[in-house]
């Protein structure tokens, strides 16, 4: 399709500018002047709020609480867990002064919450009967990165983060695994994007954690994006902070932990997944407006009929707008599909004296006339499941079509120089082989699969034994 909106760079020439001119042209965010903070505009924070409704009642239906810890963490309690502080030190900001006068012990702002919960637990658990807790916090945490960008990467951004303990380690275990299939159904059912989940490598994962479960989406260019995580932590936290609790045979015991969280990235990877070169591109499930109706005409009787069908829409549970400012019809269309509207409804003088509106779909342009007399909820929520499960099935072959299975590194090479996706490899289990895919424009493994079948028996690298069949890609 043609470029309608010259004031996006088209992404096929330049990727990177293309995103940017999204972010801010449909104003999902706005620079601050605060390097590495945006400020997250209406248009943006709707589209969050849509996120957090959807997934915080997938939480409450398994069970969990939300609760919210304090931002500022004391540096002797960040110090509590080696490898923790270890993975996080060069990312936290500290705040050394209160007013004029210079604190005692410095505070961190919080890159991650989990030494917060630890110590709040140790004081809240004594006993088999307090468990599980099964907690949830939606918070901002701060991370001093070097180089950030609008959703992507910033120095402070938007998130959740679960932290739940367990009596065993069966229970924590499947905690893991559960919230794992929470965030791939919300990923795929909800933002119409398909994902690939598995275990993260020694190397890769959470720092603090036994292991780590991964959601991996491709954006439009091939690039790979850590969507959300879960982690089992076994006994890694509690032990070091001391939480007990008296278990059935009467006897202490050091309870078994998780963590899972995601955060605003999902936002660029709607906009990197579904985006076009005339704006958003927004699934109807978290889009804000699923449907916009446009007047052409200043005619009272276009007006009034415009104003019933949102009136019947509304009623209906559907969020719907009416533009009839002074724009130009060109302009307007222009000016929602910039920002992602599902649906536009097109209403003129000649739609009324024909009985009939015109029903435009922004995932494939397709136009409809649907009769006045037709029950138009209906069309409508018909209309909107289909674009969900379109943007879906777009988003699946794509990615079929950037999967490759490859035996040899330079076949690895080629397809991450000229046209990169997911790599399917098989490999030994080394860091050292590991460490030969980052060679190759920064690749690095984005999880270990076991519902695969393997491509043979030997590591990609070294021509040993593999033991594991592993998705790999260059990383967002």
């Amino acid at each position: 399709m043609d470029i309608k909106n010259k004031s996006i760079t088209s992404r096929e020439d330049d990727f990177a500018k293309w995103y940017t001119d999204i972010v801010t042209k449909a104003e999902m965010a706005a620079y601050s002047k605060i390097k590495g903070s945006i400020i997250i505009e209406p248009r943006g924070y709707a589209v969050w709020e849509n996120i957090q409704r959807g997934l915080d009642k997938m939480f409450k239906d398994t069970g969990h609480e939300n609760v919210y810890m304090p931002m500022l963490i004391p540096e002797s309690l960040l110090q509590k867990e080696a490898n923790h502080v270890e993975g996080f030190a060069p990312e936290v900001a500290w705040v050394t002064k209160g007013g004029n006068n210079d604190l005692e012990e410095k505070l961190g702002l919080r890159p991650t919450s989990e030494v917060l919960f630890c110590d709040y637990y140790s004081s809240k658990i004594q006993s088999y009967r307090d468990l599980p807790k099964l907690y949830n916090q939606w918070c901002n945490v701060f991370r001093w990165e070097k180089e950030t960008r609008p959703f992507l990467r910033g120095r402070e951004f938007l998130w959740q983060e679960g932290h739940t303990v367990h009596e065993t380690s069966k229970e924590a275990e499947e905690e893991t695994h559960r919230m794992l299939n929470i965030y791939k159904t919300f990923f795929e059912e909800y933002l119409a994007i398909p994902v690939i989940t598995g275990r993260k490598t020694e190397k890769e994962k959470f720092a603090g954690a036994d292991y780590t479960l991964t959601v991996e989406a491709l954006m439009y260019n091939g690039i790979s994006l850590q969507s959300a995580t879960s982690h089992y932590f076994g006994q890694r936290f509690s032990i070091p902070f001391d939480i007990k609790f008296l278990n059935r045979n009467g006897e202490y015991e050091n309870p078994y932990q998780t963590s899972w969280g995601t955060s605003t990235r999902m936002i660029a990877a709607i906009i990197m997944v579904h985006g076009d070169d005339n704006g958003l591109v927004l699934p109807p499930r978290i889009a804000p407006t699923k449907v916009v109706i446009v007047p052409i005409s200043k005619s009272e009787e276009v007006k009034n009929k415009a104003y019933e069908l949102l009136n019947n829409l509304k009623d209906a549970g559907i969020s719907t707008i009416v533009d009839d400012s002074e724009k130009s019809p060109g302009f307007r269309y222009a000016e929602h599909e910039m920002n992602g509207v599902p649906i536009r409804i097109e209403l003129g003088p000649r739609d009324l004296e024909k009985n009939q509106v015109v029903l435009a779909r922004r995932d494939t342009y397709k136009k409809s006339i649907v009769p006045l007399e037709a029950n138009l909820v209906n069309e409508v929520n018909t209309l909107l499941d289909d674009i969900q499960k379109n943007m879906y099935e777009t988003a699946k072959a794509r990615n079929a079509e950037k999967t490759y299975e490859c035996t040899q590194l330079d076949e690895v090479a080629e397809i991450m120089e000229n046209r990169p996706g997911f790599v399917k490899a098989m490999w030994c289990g080394e860091e050292e082989c590991e460490m030969k895919f980052k060679e190759i424009r920064g690749t690095k493994s984005r999880c270990i699969v076991d519902n695969e079948k393997p491509i043979d028996d030997k590591c990609i690298c070294c021509k040993k034994e593999a033991k594991h069949l592993v998705y790999w890609g260059i990383q967002y």
